[in-house]
């Protein structure tokens, strides 16, 4: 278990919205609602820059629908949020994506009919042979092999260079997992958001998924991530966040947040007792 917070959280209040030392991302009275449902009604969320930050509830809390809001994929009611100094609240998905911020699905998105170097190469950002300029210049063909030893090098990093003339769509789930985080990395993120990375894994490749997520954070980068494992939330985590019924209701380190009444009643209580998740 992961009970030490990373060393620049030491010391920040263990309460719902409080201030990081060096937020890379601060959300802002963001809400969204379906109907007559508040999903997300967060009045304040700072991300700490080069943590690994878990965002953790039950079924129906609004993990989900907070991050497709703050990477574009849903609208906002209200509320806005600001990703390394920079608004992000009517950007599209494409858009927040080349900022650098970057998410993963719950339901991993690979194109079954392409291979998987082919899925790899489709998330290389601002291609030059898709503009007519570019391939009139022949400029592309350069930037075409560069994309294509970094597609090759994060393939093997990931251990999927055996596969890479493999169709996407014959992968196992756990290989498809292996190959949206290496996927996504293609885009160089600054931030990683991943939809529980480890729904639908089995066991021998769940430490590796750990591993890399780790290894992502030891390159710069900053990651959030949503997960119902709570052995994977305390191992893993610098911070954990919690959701219930769209609004955050507890922060801090996994020891502090695993201990919080209010958790165990709102979420692991809930799962302890059978109920749903």
């Amino acid at each position: 278990m992961n009970g030490k917070p990373h060393s620049a959280l030491e010391g920040v209040a263990h309460r719902p919205g409080t201030s990081k030392p060096d937020p890379i991302l601060v959300v802002e009275e963001t809400r969204r609602s379906f109907g007559g449902l508040r999903a997300v009604d967060v009045e304040h969320l700072e991300v700490q820059r080069g943590a690994i930050t878990a965002l953790i509830g039950p079924n129906g809390a609004g993990k989900t629908t907070l991050f497709n809001v703050l990477t574009g994929f849903e609208r906002a009611d209200a509320g806005s949020w600001a990703f390394d100094g920079t608004p992000l609240q009517g950007r599209r998905a494409h858009q927040i994506a080349r900022a650098g911020m970057v998410r993963t699905f719950q339901l991993t998105k690979a194109l079954a009919r392409l291979t998987v170097l082919d899925n790899m190469l489709l998330a290389s950002p601002a291609q030059r042979g898709e503009r007519f300029t570019g391939a009139l210049a022949q400029s592309w063909r350069l930037q075409e092999e560069r994309n294509r030893r970094q597609a090759q090098e994060l393939l093997e990093r990931f251990g999927l260079t055996a596969l890479s003339g493999q169709f996407a769509g014959t992968l196992s789930g756990g290989q498809r997992k292996l190959l949206e985080m290496a996927r996504s990395l293609m885009a160089g993120p600054r931030l990683l958001m991943l939809d529980e990375p480890m729904a639908g894994v089995n066991p021998a490749l769940r430490g590796s998924l750990l591993e890399h997520i780790h290894g992502i954070k030891q390159e710069g980068a900053t990651v959030v991530f949503i997960e119902h494992d709570m052995d994977v939330v305390m191992g893993i985590s610098d911070w954990v966040v919690v959701m219930a019924e769209g609004r955050l209701i507890a922060e801090g380190p996994p020891a502090a947040v695993g201990a919080d009444p209010l958790v165990i009643d709102a979420y692991l209580g809930r799962r302890r007792g059978g109920g749903t998740t």
